[in-house]
């Protein structure tokens, strides 16, 4: 199994960027596709992007699509969300999540492994 852990997270500037990581440890993470997940108080854990094994493919959000991009680094065991143009109702707790699953997965059931969180908070 695969251990996951995020950093990265904040207090920023509605206008501002962060980057987002989430580093595995166990299992190489390169066997594993991974999603972006986020969850503000009282709501529902939502779908924000998410990555092939290879890095080859991305998926995103249509909320996030053209401000978040995520890569990742097999040699580093990382995957990274950069967020750009973050506004105030971007601020969540960040969840990256890894699934041995193929396909596009945007189902928070769907994936096997997930860290701890990443708060992040946008103000106006």
């Amino acid at each position: 199994q695969v251990h996951l852990v995020e950093s990265g997270g904040g207090l920023v500037q509605a206008g501002g960027s962060l980057r987002l990581s989430c580093a595995a440890s166990g299992r190489t993470l390169s066997a594993y596709a991974v999603g972006w997940f986020r969850q503000a108080p009282k709501k529902e854990r939502e779908f924000v992007g998410g990555i092939s094994r290879s890095g080859g493919s991305t998926y995103y959000a249509d909320s996030v699509k053209g401000r978040f991009t995520i890569s990742r680094d097999n040699a580093l065991n990382t995957v990274y969300l950069q967020m750009s143009s973050l506004n105030p109702e971007d601020t969540a707790a960040y969840y990256c999540a890894a699934t041995l699953s193929y396909g596009s997965n945007r189902d928070p059931q769907g994936y096997d492994y997930w860290g701890q969180g990443t708060q992040v908070t946008v103000s106006s």
